[in-house]
Protein backbone atom coordinates (compact mmCIF):
# COMPACT_ATOMS: atom_id res chain seq x y z
CA UNK A 1 0.00 0.00 0.00
CA UNK A 2 2.93 2.37 0.82
CA UNK A 3 4.22 2.56 -2.62
CA UNK A 4 1.01 2.20 -4.04
CA UNK A 5 0.33 5.27 -2.25
CA UNK A 6 3.80 7.22 -2.90
CA UNK A 7 3.08 5.94 -7.12
CA UNK A 8 -0.17 7.95 -6.67
CA UNK A 9 1.58 10.54 -5.03
CA UNK A 10 4.53 11.28 -8.06
CA UNK A 11 1.83 10.86 -10.60
CA UNK A 12 -0.17 13.64 -9.41
CA UNK A 13 2.87 15.80 -9.25
CA UNK A 14 3.69 15.18 -12.60
CA UNK A 15 0.15 15.65 -14.13
CA UNK A 16 0.54 19.23 -11.74
CA UNK A 17 3.78 19.95 -13.25
CA UNK A 18 4.76 23.57 -13.25
CA UNK A 19 7.95 25.75 -14.37
CA UNK A 20 9.97 28.49 -13.13
CA UNK A 21 10.55 31.25 -15.78
CA UNK A 22 11.14 34.56 -15.32
CA UNK A 23 8.28 36.97 -15.57
CA UNK A 24 7.93 39.49 -18.46
CA UNK A 25 7.83 43.36 -17.86
CA UNK A 26 6.49 44.55 -20.63
CA UNK A 27 3.19 43.47 -19.61
CA UNK A 28 2.63 46.50 -17.10
CA UNK A 29 2.22 49.21 -19.60
CA UNK A 30 -0.47 47.31 -21.56
CA UNK A 31 -2.44 45.87 -18.50
CA UNK A 32 -4.12 48.51 -15.82
CA UNK A 33 -3.23 47.62 -12.15
CA UNK A 34 -6.13 48.87 -9.82
CA UNK A 35 -7.08 49.04 -6.27
CA UNK A 36 -3.66 50.66 -5.59
CA UNK A 37 -4.89 51.58 -1.84
CA UNK A 38 -4.37 47.49 -0.81
CA UNK A 39 -0.56 46.78 -0.15
CA UNK A 40 0.03 43.30 -2.18
CA UNK A 41 3.02 42.26 -2.89
CA UNK A 42 3.18 39.68 -5.54
CA UNK A 43 5.95 37.11 -6.69
CA UNK A 44 5.23 37.30 -10.91
CA UNK A 45 8.13 35.28 -11.03
CA UNK A 46 6.99 31.93 -10.81
CA UNK A 47 5.32 31.92 -13.89
CA UNK A 48 6.42 33.16 -17.41
CA UNK A 49 3.50 34.96 -18.25
CA UNK A 50 0.10 35.94 -15.82
CA UNK A 51 -2.87 36.45 -16.82
CA UNK A 52 -2.90 40.57 -17.75
CA UNK A 53 0.53 39.41 -19.96
CA UNK A 54 -1.67 36.74 -21.83
CA UNK A 55 -4.85 39.28 -22.57
CA UNK A 56 -2.76 42.49 -23.55
CA UNK A 57 -0.27 40.38 -25.60
CA UNK A 58 -3.67 39.43 -27.56
CA UNK A 59 -4.77 43.02 -27.87
CA UNK A 60 -7.11 43.44 -25.33
CA UNK A 61 -8.10 45.91 -22.25
CA UNK A 62 -6.95 44.09 -19.04
CA UNK A 63 -7.16 45.23 -15.60
CA UNK A 64 -5.99 43.50 -12.12
CA UNK A 65 -7.75 43.96 -9.24
CA UNK A 66 -7.06 43.14 -5.97
CA UNK A 67 -9.71 42.58 -3.02
CA UNK A 68 -9.65 41.57 0.43
CA UNK A 69 -11.49 38.91 2.25
CA UNK A 70 -13.16 39.25 5.59
CA UNK A 71 -10.97 36.66 7.15
CA UNK A 72 -7.93 39.11 5.57
CA UNK A 73 -7.00 37.37 2.61
CA UNK A 74 -5.64 39.25 -0.45
CA UNK A 75 -6.91 38.12 -3.56
CA UNK A 76 -6.24 39.09 -6.98
CA UNK A 77 -8.83 39.36 -10.15
CA UNK A 78 -8.07 40.04 -13.73
CA UNK A 79 -10.58 42.02 -16.13
CA UNK A 80 -11.09 42.22 -19.81
CA UNK A 81 -13.66 45.12 -19.54
CA UNK A 82 -16.81 46.22 -21.17
CA UNK A 83 -18.25 48.47 -19.16
CA UNK A 84 -21.86 49.05 -18.88
CA UNK A 85 -22.38 45.30 -20.74
CA UNK A 86 -23.68 42.06 -18.67
CA UNK A 87 -20.71 40.66 -16.29
CA UNK A 88 -19.17 37.10 -16.34
CA UNK A 89 -17.60 35.84 -13.59
CA UNK A 90 -15.00 32.60 -14.55
CA UNK A 91 -13.42 30.78 -11.49
CA UNK A 92 -10.94 28.21 -11.74
CA UNK A 93 -9.96 24.97 -10.37
CA UNK A 94 -8.24 23.51 -7.94
CA UNK A 95 -4.06 23.73 -8.75
CA UNK A 96 -5.24 26.06 -10.97
CA UNK A 97 -5.49 29.91 -11.94
CA UNK A 98 -7.16 32.52 -13.96
CA UNK A 99 -4.53 32.17 -16.45
CA UNK A 100 -5.70 28.70 -17.67
CA UNK A 101 -8.42 30.23 -18.79
CA UNK A 102 -7.31 32.31 -21.57
CA UNK A 103 -3.61 30.20 -22.38
CA UNK A 104 -5.18 29.32 -25.46
CA UNK A 105 -6.01 32.88 -26.99
CA UNK A 106 -8.75 34.82 -29.18
CA UNK A 107 -11.23 32.79 -30.82
CA UNK A 108 -10.61 29.50 -28.77
CA UNK A 109 -10.44 30.84 -25.18
CA UNK A 110 -13.89 31.16 -22.86
CA UNK A 111 -12.45 34.97 -22.13
CA UNK A 112 -11.61 36.17 -25.14
CA UNK A 113 -14.96 34.68 -26.44
CA UNK A 114 -17.09 36.04 -24.23
CA UNK A 115 -15.64 39.51 -24.22
CA UNK A 116 -15.69 39.60 -28.40
CA UNK A 117 -19.96 38.86 -27.23
CA UNK A 118 -20.31 42.09 -25.73
CA UNK A 119 -19.74 40.72 -22.04
CA UNK A 120 -17.54 42.38 -18.98
CA UNK A 121 -15.57 39.54 -17.62
CA UNK A 122 -13.64 38.81 -14.58
CA UNK A 123 -11.37 36.06 -13.86
CA UNK A 124 -10.97 34.85 -10.15
CA UNK A 125 -8.00 33.48 -8.13
CA UNK A 126 -8.63 31.39 -4.75
CA UNK A 127 -6.18 32.39 -2.06
CA UNK A 128 -3.27 30.33 -2.21
CA UNK A 129 -2.94 30.37 -6.14
CA UNK A 130 -0.16 32.07 -7.82
CA UNK A 131 -1.57 35.34 -7.81
CA UNK A 132 -3.50 35.26 -4.38
CA UNK A 133 -0.80 34.88 -2.23
CA UNK A 134 -1.14 37.76 0.63
CA UNK A 135 -2.49 38.31 3.46
CA UNK A 136 -3.03 41.21 6.12
CA UNK A 137 -1.05 39.52 8.72
CA UNK A 138 0.30 36.29 7.65
CA UNK A 139 2.67 34.91 5.00
CA UNK A 140 2.90 32.19 3.04
CA UNK A 141 5.58 30.56 5.00
CA UNK A 142 3.02 30.35 8.28
CA UNK A 143 1.45 27.18 8.57
CA UNK A 144 -1.71 29.17 9.70
CA UNK A 145 -1.78 30.80 6.24
CA UNK A 146 -2.55 27.32 4.51
CA UNK A 147 -5.06 26.39 7.17
CA UNK A 148 -8.32 26.61 4.75
CA UNK A 149 -9.96 24.36 2.65
CA UNK A 150 -12.87 24.76 -0.72
CA UNK A 151 -15.17 25.37 2.23
CA UNK A 152 -13.37 28.84 3.07
CA UNK A 153 -13.09 29.76 -0.39
CA UNK A 154 -16.88 29.59 -1.17
CA UNK A 155 -17.64 31.53 2.19
CA UNK A 156 -15.07 33.85 2.05
CA UNK A 157 -13.48 34.39 -1.20
CA UNK A 158 -16.48 33.57 -3.76
CA UNK A 159 -18.57 36.36 -1.92
CA UNK A 160 -15.88 38.73 -1.57
CA UNK A 161 -15.62 38.73 -5.56
CA UNK A 162 -19.01 38.98 -6.68
CA UNK A 163 -19.81 41.69 -4.10
CA UNK A 164 -16.45 43.60 -5.73
CA UNK A 165 -17.27 42.86 -9.07
CA UNK A 166 -20.71 44.34 -8.86
CA UNK A 167 -19.90 47.52 -7.05
CA UNK A 168 -17.05 48.03 -9.95
CA UNK A 169 -19.27 47.31 -13.11
CA UNK A 170 -22.39 48.66 -11.31
CA UNK A 171 -24.54 45.71 -12.14
CA UNK A 172 -26.99 44.04 -9.99
CA UNK A 173 -26.23 40.36 -10.83
CA UNK A 174 -23.69 38.41 -12.71
CA UNK A 175 -23.40 35.67 -14.81
CA UNK A 176 -21.05 32.61 -13.05
CA UNK A 177 -19.26 30.17 -14.80
CA UNK A 178 -16.76 27.45 -12.81
CA UNK A 179 -14.55 24.44 -13.28
CA UNK A 180 -14.10 21.44 -11.21
CA UNK A 181 -13.49 23.22 -7.85
CA UNK A 182 -15.42 26.42 -9.17
CA UNK A 183 -18.03 24.79 -8.93
CA UNK A 184 -17.79 23.32 -5.70
CA UNK A 185 -17.33 26.49 -4.25
CA UNK A 186 -20.25 28.17 -5.37
CA UNK A 187 -22.73 24.70 -4.34
CA UNK A 188 -20.95 25.83 -0.30
CA UNK A 189 -21.69 29.61 -0.79
CA UNK A 190 -25.11 29.45 -1.95
CA UNK A 191 -25.49 26.37 0.83
CA UNK A 192 -24.01 28.81 3.67
CA UNK A 193 -24.87 31.92 2.06
CA UNK A 194 -28.11 31.72 0.22
CA UNK A 195 -28.81 35.36 -0.25
CA UNK A 196 -26.06 35.45 -2.36
CA UNK A 197 -28.39 33.48 -5.09
CA UNK A 198 -29.90 36.76 -5.69
CA UNK A 199 -26.82 38.42 -7.22
CA UNK A 200 -25.99 35.54 -9.67
CA UNK A 201 -28.61 35.12 -12.91
CA UNK A 202 -26.95 31.75 -13.36
CA UNK A 203 -24.58 29.44 -12.99
CA UNK A 204 -22.78 27.18 -15.27
CA UNK A 205 -21.03 24.23 -14.02
CA UNK A 206 -18.20 22.98 -15.85
CA UNK A 207 -16.95 19.23 -14.86
CA UNK A 208 -18.96 19.75 -11.84
CA UNK A 209 -17.62 18.40 -8.62
CA UNK A 210 -19.60 17.79 -5.57
CA UNK A 211 -20.11 14.05 -4.63
CA UNK A 212 -17.24 12.09 -5.58
CA UNK A 213 -17.38 9.02 -4.32
CA UNK A 214 -17.57 6.97 -8.10
CA UNK A 215 -14.46 8.98 -9.18
CA UNK A 216 -12.83 6.97 -11.83
CA UNK A 217 -9.22 8.37 -11.33
CA UNK A 218 -7.33 5.18 -10.30
CA UNK A 219 -4.48 7.70 -8.37
CA UNK A 220 -6.96 9.59 -6.71
CA UNK A 221 -8.93 6.70 -5.41
CA UNK A 222 -5.45 5.21 -4.57
CA UNK A 223 -4.33 8.31 -2.90
CA UNK A 224 -7.98 8.78 -1.05
CA UNK A 225 -7.78 5.40 1.05
CA UNK A 226 -5.44 6.40 3.20
CA UNK A 227 -6.39 10.37 3.42
CA UNK A 228 -6.81 10.37 7.14
CA UNK A 229 -3.57 8.72 7.85
CA UNK A 230 -1.84 11.31 5.29
CA UNK A 231 -4.04 14.17 6.64
CA UNK A 232 -2.46 13.63 10.22
CA UNK A 233 1.58 12.59 8.21
CA UNK A 234 1.09 16.21 6.45
CA UNK A 235 0.55 18.03 9.72
CA UNK A 236 3.40 16.47 11.13
CA UNK A 237 5.69 17.42 8.94
CA UNK A 238 4.66 21.14 8.20
CA UNK A 239 3.45 19.82 4.34
CA UNK A 240 0.87 22.72 4.25
CA UNK A 241 0.90 23.86 0.71
CA UNK A 242 0.30 21.24 -1.77
CA UNK A 243 2.99 21.37 -4.58
CA UNK A 244 4.11 24.51 -4.37
CA UNK A 245 5.54 26.05 -7.98
CA UNK A 246 8.69 25.70 -8.07
CA UNK A 247 9.35 22.48 -5.92
CA UNK A 248 12.02 19.48 -7.30
CA UNK A 249 8.79 17.42 -8.24
CA UNK A 250 7.22 20.18 -10.44
CA UNK A 251 10.61 21.09 -12.01
CA UNK A 252 11.54 16.95 -12.72
CA UNK A 253 7.36 16.64 -14.15
CA UNK A 254 8.15 20.36 -16.27
CA UNK A 255 11.41 18.42 -17.81
CA UNK A 256 9.19 15.28 -18.58
CA UNK A 257 6.10 17.44 -20.06
CA UNK A 258 8.51 19.74 -22.85
CA UNK A 259 10.83 17.47 -23.98
CA UNK A 260 11.12 14.68 -26.34
CA UNK A 261 8.74 13.07 -27.89
CA UNK A 262 9.03 9.83 -25.30
CA UNK A 263 8.54 12.10 -22.69
CA UNK A 264 5.97 14.25 -23.68
CA UNK A 265 4.10 10.90 -24.35
CA UNK A 266 4.95 9.94 -20.96
CA UNK A 267 3.40 13.18 -19.64
CA UNK A 268 0.36 13.19 -21.79
CA UNK A 269 -0.46 9.68 -20.28
CA UNK A 270 0.12 10.32 -17.05
CA UNK A 271 -2.28 13.35 -17.45
CA UNK A 272 -4.72 10.69 -18.90
CA UNK A 273 -4.65 8.29 -16.28
CA UNK A 274 -6.07 10.86 -14.08
CA UNK A 275 -8.26 12.97 -16.15
CA UNK A 276 -9.24 10.39 -18.62
CA UNK A 277 -7.81 9.51 -22.13
CA UNK A 278 -8.25 12.11 -24.88
CA UNK A 279 -5.15 12.03 -27.56
CA UNK A 280 -7.67 13.89 -30.32
CA UNK A 281 -8.14 16.80 -28.00
CA UNK A 282 -4.95 17.75 -26.33
CA UNK A 283 -2.33 19.89 -28.39
CA UNK A 284 0.74 19.04 -27.28
CA UNK A 285 2.14 21.76 -28.81
CA UNK A 286 0.44 23.95 -26.03
CA UNK A 287 2.19 21.61 -22.97
CA UNK A 288 4.99 24.13 -22.49
CA UNK A 289 2.73 26.73 -22.26
CA UNK A 290 0.40 24.95 -20.16
CA UNK A 291 2.87 23.17 -17.39
CA UNK A 292 3.76 27.15 -17.34
CA UNK A 293 0.94 27.86 -14.88
CA UNK A 294 0.29 24.74 -13.09
CA UNK A 295 0.28 23.92 -10.38
CA UNK A 296 -0.46 27.50 -9.25
CA UNK A 297 -0.69 26.45 -5.68
CA UNK A 298 -3.43 25.01 -3.01
CA UNK A 299 -3.44 24.15 0.13
CA UNK A 300 -2.84 20.19 1.44
CA UNK A 301 -6.44 20.75 3.20
CA UNK A 302 -7.93 21.49 0.04
CA UNK A 303 -6.91 18.09 -1.45
CA UNK A 304 -7.24 16.42 1.76
CA UNK A 305 -11.31 17.31 1.78
CA UNK A 306 -11.78 15.98 -1.97
CA UNK A 307 -10.01 12.63 -0.72
CA UNK A 308 -12.63 12.66 2.52
CA UNK A 309 -15.67 13.15 0.06
CA UNK A 310 -14.31 10.05 -1.84
CA UNK A 311 -14.41 7.85 1.19
CA UNK A 312 -17.50 9.23 2.82
CA UNK A 313 -19.52 7.15 0.34
CA UNK A 314 -23.39 7.49 -0.01
CA UNK A 315 -23.42 10.59 -2.27
CA UNK A 316 -22.06 12.80 0.43
CA UNK A 317 -21.32 16.62 0.25
CA UNK A 318 -20.13 17.60 3.56
CA UNK A 319 -17.96 20.07 5.44
CA UNK A 320 -14.16 19.34 6.85
CA UNK A 321 -13.61 15.77 8.82
CA UNK A 322 -11.88 17.06 11.72
CA UNK A 323 -11.91 13.60 13.96
CA UNK A 324 -14.87 12.61 16.45
CA UNK A 325 -13.96 14.85 18.76
CA UNK A 326 -13.14 18.06 16.83
CA UNK A 327 -15.78 17.90 15.10
CA UNK A 328 -17.78 17.83 18.25
CA UNK A 329 -16.29 21.40 19.41
CA UNK A 330 -16.61 22.50 15.35
CA UNK A 331 -20.16 21.26 14.13
CA UNK A 332 -21.47 20.30 18.02
CA UNK A 333 -21.48 16.66 16.34
CA UNK A 334 -19.24 13.50 15.50
CA UNK A 335 -19.45 13.93 11.89
CA UNK A 336 -19.54 16.61 9.15
CA UNK A 337 -22.74 18.36 8.43
CA UNK A 338 -23.75 17.92 4.45
CA UNK A 339 -23.84 21.14 2.91
CA UNK A 340 -28.08 22.04 2.27
CA UNK A 341 -28.28 21.97 -1.51
CA UNK A 342 -31.78 22.70 -1.21
CA UNK A 343 -30.77 26.49 -1.23
CA UNK A 344 -29.39 26.88 -4.15
CA UNK A 345 -32.19 28.28 -6.13
CA UNK A 346 -29.65 29.99 -8.37
CA UNK A 347 -30.72 28.42 -12.22
CA UNK A 348 -28.10 25.71 -13.01
CA UNK A 349 -26.30 24.65 -16.11
CA UNK A 350 -24.95 21.61 -15.96
CA UNK A 351 -22.20 20.63 -18.21
CA UNK A 352 -20.15 17.34 -18.56
CA UNK A 353 -17.66 15.36 -20.31
CA UNK A 354 -18.74 11.67 -20.56
CA UNK A 355 -14.20 10.65 -20.14
CA UNK A 356 -14.13 12.76 -17.48
CA UNK A 357 -12.73 10.44 -14.34
CA UNK A 358 -13.18 12.82 -11.90
CA UNK A 359 -16.58 14.50 -12.46
CA UNK A 360 -18.09 11.45 -13.52
CA UNK A 361 -21.44 11.27 -15.61
CA UNK A 362 -23.32 9.08 -12.99
CA UNK A 363 -22.22 11.71 -10.06
CA UNK A 364 -23.79 14.50 -11.80
CA UNK A 365 -26.94 12.63 -11.99
CA UNK A 366 -26.93 12.79 -8.52
CA UNK A 367 -26.03 16.05 -8.25
CA UNK A 368 -28.90 16.91 -10.49
CA UNK A 369 -31.18 15.03 -8.16
CA UNK A 370 -30.06 17.08 -5.41
CA UNK A 371 -30.28 20.43 -7.04
CA UNK A 372 -33.43 22.53 -7.05
CA UNK A 373 -33.42 24.21 -10.20
CA UNK A 374 -31.53 22.72 -12.60
CA UNK A 375 -32.11 24.92 -16.28
CA UNK A 376 -30.24 22.46 -18.61
CA UNK A 377 -28.21 19.19 -18.15
CA UNK A 378 -25.54 18.60 -21.06
CA UNK A 379 -23.31 16.29 -22.63
CA UNK A 380 -20.30 17.58 -24.22
CA UNK A 381 -20.74 15.76 -28.02
CA UNK A 382 -17.82 14.08 -27.84
CA UNK A 383 -17.16 10.57 -26.17
CA UNK A 384 -13.58 11.15 -24.78
CA UNK A 385 -13.74 14.53 -23.60
CA UNK A 386 -12.28 15.01 -20.19
CA UNK A 387 -11.70 16.73 -17.13
CA UNK A 388 -8.95 19.67 -18.63
CA UNK A 389 -10.60 19.35 -21.87
CA UNK A 390 -12.86 22.46 -20.53
CA UNK A 391 -9.80 24.65 -20.61
CA UNK A 392 -7.52 23.27 -23.37
CA UNK A 393 -9.40 20.87 -26.25
CA UNK A 394 -8.39 21.72 -29.60
CA UNK A 395 -12.43 21.76 -30.45
CA UNK A 396 -13.65 23.37 -27.06
CA UNK A 397 -15.04 26.24 -28.84
CA UNK A 398 -17.59 24.26 -31.30
CA UNK A 399 -18.08 20.99 -29.02
CA UNK A 400 -18.75 23.42 -25.50
CA UNK A 401 -18.22 27.06 -25.55
CA UNK A 402 -20.50 28.76 -28.40
CA UNK A 403 -23.37 26.43 -26.69
CA UNK A 404 -22.19 28.12 -23.14
CA UNK A 405 -22.26 31.51 -25.02
CA UNK A 406 -26.24 30.63 -26.40
CA UNK A 407 -27.28 30.04 -23.05
CA UNK A 408 -26.37 32.94 -21.79
CA UNK A 409 -27.87 34.87 -24.32
CA UNK A 410 -31.20 33.12 -23.45
CA UNK A 411 -30.84 33.76 -19.86
CA UNK A 412 -30.18 37.31 -21.60
CA UNK A 413 -33.45 37.37 -23.21
CA UNK A 414 -35.65 35.76 -20.43
CA UNK A 415 -35.95 33.15 -22.41
CA UNK A 416 -36.20 28.70 -21.24
CA UNK A 417 -33.87 26.74 -21.98
CA UNK A 418 -34.45 23.29 -23.00
CA UNK A 419 -33.63 20.47 -21.00
CA UNK A 420 -31.19 18.20 -22.18
CA UNK A 421 -31.41 14.33 -21.04
CA UNK A 422 -28.61 13.10 -19.20
CA UNK A 423 -26.94 10.24 -21.05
Amino acid sequence: MRSAVLAGVLLLAVSCAGNVLPEEEWWQTMALEMTEDIPVTRDLSLTRQSTATIIAKYGYPSETHTIRTDDGYILTMDRIPNRGKPVVYLQHGILSSAADWVILGPEKALPFILHDAGYDVWLGNSRGSTYSRNHATLKPEDSKFWDFSWHEIGIYDIPACIDYILEQSGQKDLYYVGHSQGTTVFYVLMSMKPEYNAKVKAMFALAPVAFMDEVRSIPIRILSKGVYQIGWIAKMIGMNEFLPNGSFLTRLASMLCTGNWLSEKLCTNVLFLITGYDSEQLNTTMLPTIMENIPAGSSTKQLLHYGQLVVAGRSRFRMYDYGWISNMFKYKQLTPPDYDLNKVTVPVHLVYGENDLLAVPTAVSVLKNRLRNVAQIFRVPFDKFNHMDFLYAKDCRTLLYDHLLEHIRLHDRNETCDQAVIS
